[in-house]
C-alpha cells in the first residue's frame, strides 16, 4: 500500500520525515513541525505507520499548508504579476538573468542555462568572404 499525501506517492522505505519531503512546498522543518503536532516519532519509517495515522498527517498536511500543485500556481502568479507591472524583477525574470544582484560578467549559469557563447561561434571563415 502506498501513502499518498497531496497527489504525491510518499516513498515507504524512508523515515517519515525525510519522506514528507517529497511533496513541494515541505522541507525538513516544515515535516518536523507536522510530524510534532500530529505527535509521531520523525524516525519512523512510513511503512510502520498505522492507517489513522497516515489519515491524521493527510489531513494536517492539506489543510494547514499550500503544497504542490497551488503553491506552484500561486508562484507563477506572483512571478506574471511582477512581469505586468514590469519591476525590476519582473524584466529580469523576462530576460532570463539573475535578479537578487548577482553578478552577471560570469557565474550566471544556473539562471541563463549552460550556453557557452565564444567570439568565434558566428563568424564566417576568411576564405569564404567575397
Amino acid at each position: 500500500m502506498a501513502i499518498r499525501i497531496a497527489g504525491v506517492n510518499i516513498p515507504m522505505e524512508k523515515k517519515i520525515k525525510i519522506s514528507l519531503t517529497y511533496i513541494y512546498g515541505i522541507g525538513d522543518t516544515r515535516a518536523l513541525k507536522i510530524l510534532a503536532d500530529t505527535k509521531i516519532d520523525p524516525e519512523t519509517k512510513a511503512q510502520d505507520l498505522s492507517e489513522d495515522k497516515v489519515n491524521e498527517l493527510r489531513e494536517q498536511v492539506e489543510k494547514k499548508f499550500v503544497v504542490e500543485g497551488d503553491l506552484r500556481r500561486e508562484n507563477q502568479s506572483n512571478i506574471k504579476r511582477l512581469k505586468e507591472i514590469n519591476s525590476y524583477r519582473g524584466i529580469r525574470h523576462a530576460k532570463h538573468l539573475p535578479l537578487r544582484g548577482q553578478r552577471t560578467k560570469t557565474n550566471s549559469r544556473t539562471v541563463r542555462g549552460n550556453r557557452r557563447m565564444t567570439a568565434v561561434s558566428g563568424k564566417v571563415k576568411a576564405g569564404l568572404k567575397t
